[in-house]
């Protein structure tokens, strides 16, 4: 097994890319981080006639953009009853729709620049790990049914075979409106679009510092310098200490993915009949899917750590995935990687200003669709298209004990741990 992203193996980053080498003087708007939230948000600022830098310390999309499970799935990290139980039941009812309309809007995205990605929309079952989480499910479903008006189906035990092969989980709910595809792909014909549109994209260049000069923000690089009036952090779980009063807001959790040798056409069919994405319903998840070309794409986590030795975590994931499915005991597990998410303490997705300097990050392992969605929300609002969002109402949850180093994660992995148990 290779510590390899299988995801650029299978395609480089930058095909084809064109990327800037001297800095204009000026330009409207400079964005730091070539994500998601960058590049969609470059792209409707582009539209509007803004001139946009895209930058980057490494290559365009190098980050969670290009080694997430490529799955896009309706809600947000924080449970819908909850927000609903926090915020009341009409922003409950927004945020919900964003999360569904942001699957639309990837769609689209997809459609109208022409990204060749390997999208397909044939839906996710989220799975039940014991009894216990299963008999939750109708009561959960006829609220999202009623007070939400979206439709997700029961699929008890007795019939979970027509959903996934194997009698390792009690249940599920399905839902028709997910997909999945190959993200170094779209990741890389959202930058080509940029670029299309006169977005300027600038890689393998750290930003130092922000300053603020009369009207106008300099951003010194390692480069070089330009002047902006005005800047987007869009860094999700790469955040540093660039602009030292958002790096409390967001903190970063790793998350693990294994991928196997290509599997039968038999095979393939027999685990995952309709070609879902799937999740459970574990505080740490385990996310699975078929890729485009028909392996097991395994991914979650049993620590918190961003670091966890790649050895030890394909190990553990390959242990789980052989207890679910018995048949891939013989089957060579071949890429394992890692990346970082964007975690805020209330675990919802945020649009913010702090001194000027914008922000949008905190998806909690919902990028692929949800940082599509806020990065076009954020261009929309700088550009004057949209006058408000729900992602920038509410408040922006901090911790006293936290400003850089997110040292509460043994602590918080010991304590999720325990819920799985307790579950």
């Amino acid at each position: 097994m290779v510590s390899k992203v299988y995801w650029t193996q299978e395609y480089p980053l930058g095909k084809n890319l064109v990327v800037s080498e001297n800095f204009p003087e000026n330009v409207d708007f400079a964005i730091i981080g070539s994500g998601y939230t960058g590049l969609t948000a470059a792209r409707v600022l582009a539209k509007a006639d803004n001139s946009v830098v895209v930058l980057d310390e490494k290559n365009i999309g190098w980050g969670a953009s290009s080694r997430n499970g490529g799955m896009a799935t309706p809600g947000l990290k924080q449970d819908i009853f909850k927000i609903y139980k926090k915020y009341g039941i009409e922003y409950a009812k927004e945020f919900w729709k964003a999360s569904v309309d942001a699957i639309d809007l990837l769609e689209n995205i997809i459609i109208e620049e022409k990204i060749n990605c390997d999208w397909s929309r044939d839906g996710h079952i989220a799975l039940a790990c014991k009894q216990s989480h299963y008999d939750k499910l109708p009561e959960y479903s006829e609220w999202i049914r009623k007070e939400l008006g979206h439709k997700k189906t029961l699929v008890p035990k007795e019939e979970i075979h027509s959903e996934i092969g194997t009698d390792y989980y009690f249940g599920g709910l399905s839902d028709e409106v997910s997909g999945g595809l190959q993200p170094a792909k779209y990741v890389d014909g959202l930058a080509k679009a940029c670029t299309n549109m006169g977005v300027q994209l600038f890689e393998n260049n750290r930003v130092n510092s922000i300053k603020k000069i009369g009207e106008l923000y300099e951003i010194i690089t390692k480069k070089g310098s330009l002047k902006a009036k005005k800047v987007i952090i869009a860094t999700n779980g790469y955040t540093d200490m660039l602009v030292p009063q958002i790096k409390p807001k967001v903190f970063s959790v790793g998350s693990y993915i294994i991928v196997s040798e290509v599997l039968s056409r038999e095979l393939q069919k027999k685990l995952s009949p309709k070609d879902r994405m799937f999740y459970d319903s574990k505080w740490f998840i385990n996310y699975f899917r078929l890729t485009p070309d028909g392996r097991m794409l395994w991914g979650g986590r049993n620590d918190l750590s961003t670091d966890l030795d790649l050895r030890e975590s394909a190990d553990l994931l390959t242990k789980q995935v052989r207890t679910v499915f018995p048949e891939l005991e013989d089957v060579a597990f071949t890429h394992t990687w890692t990346g970082k998410l964007g975690i805020t303490f209330d675990l919802m997705p945020h649009i913010g200003v702090v001194n000027g300097i914008h922000y949008a990050f905190g998806y909690g392992g919902h990028g692929l669709s949800i940082a599509t969605y806020l990065g076009t929300e954020l261009g929309l609002l700088l550009s004057g298209q949209k006058v408000r969002s729900p992602f920038e109402e509410i408040s922006h949850q901090t911790m006293f004990f936290y400003r850089k180093d997110p040292w509460f994660l043994p602590f918080a992995a010991k304590y999720y741990r325990f819920l799985d148990w307790i579950s």
